[in-house]
C-alpha cells in the first residue's frame, strides 16, 4: 500500500506532496501522487495541456527533496472529493492540503479537505498552508486529542507510535465541560472540582496501559475545561503532528466533522492526523 495525496498544481498542494513524501519514506513506503482531472467537464478543456505539467512537477519537488522515494502518479478524471475518496480504499495514508482545488473545479477553499476526511475508508491528514513559501514543521513534540474511552483507543495507538518513532514528547489533551453541550454532567449536576477529579482519572486510567507498552516515550497529560479545539490548537503551535479521532462524543477527538474536527482542519497549526479504522 502506498502513502497517497492529492494535488492540483498549487502550492498547498506541493506542500503536502512533500509532507507525504517525507511519510512515504519514514513508513517505508511508496508513493502515488494523484491529480483530479476536471478536464472532462464542459469549459474545462482549457486546463488539459497543464495536467501532465502539474503532475510532473509535484513528482520533481518531492524527489528533490526525498530523492529516494518510490513516486507513482496519475490523473483521474472526477471530482477531487471522489477521486480521492475512492483512491483511500487501497491507501495506507491520504494526504491533502487545507486548501486549494478551488481554483480548478469551483469548489471553497478547504471543502475538498472536509469532504474526503469525512468520507475517507481510512485516516486522512491534512496539511496546512503555512509560511511563505509553505512549509510545514519537522521537530516538536505530537499532540493527540482523546475523548471518551473508546474514541481514545485508536488516536493512542497511533500517538504513541508515532511519538515513539519520532522520539518526541507526546502532549495528550482532554477536556470537559459541566455546562453547554456536555450534557452528560450536566445531568449529574455533579460540582466542577470533582468532575474535574473524575477526568483527570479517566485520562490516567486511558494512558495506563499504552506508557507500558512505550516506557520510551515521554508523555505530558493536559487535561482542561474548556472548549475541545482551543486547547488543542494552544498546545500545537510547537507541535510536528496533531492526531484526533474520526468519531466521538463531540468532545476533543471531535468527532462529527463539521464541528470539532471541521475547525481544526482549518485552523490547527501542524499537520493534522484523522485517525479512522478501516472496517
Amino acid at each position: 500500500m502506498n502513502v497517497v495525496v492529492g494535488v492540483d498544481g498549487s502550492a498547498v498542494a506541493r506542500n503536502a506532496a512533500a509532507w507525504a513524501a517525507r511519510e512515504a519514506v519514514r513508513r517505508g513506503s511508496g508513493l502515488r501522487i494523484v491529480y483530479a482531472d476536471p478536464t472532462e467537464h464542459p469549459g474545462k478543456e482549457h486546463l488539459r495541456p497543464n495536467v501532465a505539467r502539474w503532475l510532473d512537477d509535484a513528482v520533481q519537488h518531492v524527489q528533490a527533496q526525498q530523492p529516494d522515494v518510490k513516486v507513482t502518479s496519475a490523473a483521474i478524471a472526477g471530482s477531487p472529493e471522489r477521486v480521492l475518496v475512492a483512491e483511500s480504499a487501497d491507501a495506507e495514508l491520504l494526504v491533502v492540503g487545507d486548501r486549494g482545488f478551488g481554483g480548478f473545479t469551483g469548489l471553497l477553499a478547504g471543502a475538498v479537505a472536509v469532504k474526503v476526511a469525512s468520507h475517507a475508508h481510512g485516516s486522512v491528514v491534512v496539511v496546512p498552508d503555512v509560511g511563505d513559501p509553505p512549509t510545514f514543521p519537522t521537530a516538536g513534540p505530537v499532540v493527540a486529542g482523546v475523548d471518551d474511552a473508546e474514541s481514545a483507543e485508536p488516536v493512542l495507538a497511533e500517538a504513541f507510535r508515532r511519538a515513539d518513532d519520532l522520539g518526541e514528547q507526546l502532549h495528550v489533551v482532554h477536556t470537559w465541560e459541566v455546562v453547554g453541550l456536555d450534557l452528560r454532567w450536566l445531568r449529574t449536576r455533579l460540582p466542577a472540582e470533582e468532575v474535574a477529579e473524575q477526568e483527570q482519572l479517566f485520562l490516567a486510567e486511558a494512558l495506563a496501559g499504552w506508557r507500558e507498552r512505550y516506557p520510551n516515550v515521554d508523555v505530558q497529560r493536559i487535561v482542561n475545561r474548556g472548549s475541545p479545539v482551543n486547547a488543542l490548537i494552544n498546545h500545537s503551535t510547537e507541535a510536528q503532528l496533531v492526531i484526533v479521532g474520526a468519531h466521538g462524543r463531540g468532545g476533543v477527538a471531535g468527532a462529527h466533522l463539521g464541528s470539532t474536527s471541521h475547525k481544526l482542519i482549518h485552523h490547527s497549526p501542524a499537520p493534522l492526523l484523522i485517525v479512522r479504522s478501516r472496517p
